[in-house]
Order: C-alpha cells, then structure tokens, then sequence
C-alpha cells in the first residue's frame, strides 16, 4: 500500500463537497438533490465509477464548475468518490440534501479551504483515507472573538 496526498485545485474561496457514494445513479440523483434546492444554483459534479467501465461520470449547471470537477476527480481516482464545486451558493445551502440522496455513504468535507486529501492506493484501487481541511488550530476564541464571530454571521445574514 502507498500513501499518496493529492491537493483539491481550486480558486481559492470556491466552496466545494467531497463525498464517497455506493452506485452509478450518484450522477443523476446528486444532481437532482441540488436543483431542487434551488434550480438556478451553478455548480460542477463528478463522481469516480469504480467498477465496470471506471470512468469519471459527470452532470451539472455550469461548464467551467463540471470541469473543474471532472479534472479534481480524476487527479484523486478513488472509487464511488464525487466531488461538487459551487458557484453562487455555499455547501450549507446543499448539504442536507445531499446526505439524504440515498447513495451517498459519506461526506469527507464541505469547505472553501485548501484541501488535502489522504489516498491509500493498493493493487486494486484507490480509497480516501481522510482529508486536512484548512490550516491547523491556533488556539482558543477570546471574548473579542466571539463577538466578531456573531457580528459577522449577523451581516452576512445566517443569524438574525
């Protein structure tokens, strides 16, 4: 077995989901998960398919978002993994949805961040081990801290 760190390429304050599902209908069903929340939402999905013809399957609403898609998931080459890019919405607006499609098993991150995604590659494949989603840890919220963090959820309008 190799251990290999593959970097999630990205723009940087593109939001995006990386997730690991159980069948082919992942495409379609993600898809509609999506529109549903809201039909005018611009995003890029692709999923690994891990047996049969093995290719990177792929749907969305935007074509620069699919390929970006399309390129993320082949670079990691894990089986039954997708990832979404979004463009005018962020992951907390999809991901409820998402998790409730019925082939999806898990949700490994949902973020703007640099991403690096821990694969484990044998023989037969390759398997996401886990992911670093951003920097680490620098300490504990101060009193000044956590004012700034509800003044700032307040204005961008997810407290009130």
């Amino acid at each position: 077995m190799e251990l290999q760190i593959v970097e999630i390429e990205k723009p940087e304050d593109m939001n995006f989901i990386l997730g690991h599902s159980h069948f082919i209908k992942t495409v379609e069903d993600v898809h509609e998960a999506i529109v549903n929340v809201n039909p005018a939402i611009q995003f890029g999905l692709a999923f690994c398919e891990a047996s049969q013809d093995a290719l990177v399957r792929f749907s969305g609403t935007d074509p620069e978002l699919i390929e970006l898609a399309k390129k993320n998931a082949l670079n990691l080459g894990a089986g039954h993994s997708f990832i979404v890019f979004l463009g005018n919405a962020f992951p907390v607006n999809v991901l409820n949805s998402i998790k409730n499609v019925p082939e999806v098993t898990r949700i490994f991150c949902a973020t703007a961040n640099p991403v690096q995604v821990i694969l484990a590659e044998t023989e037969m494949g390759r398997a996401i081990l886990g992911v670093v989603d951003g920097v680490r840890t620098k300490g504990i919220e101060t009193e000044a801290d956590i004012v700034k963090r509800k003044e700032f959820l307040r204005m961008i309008g997810y407290k009130f």
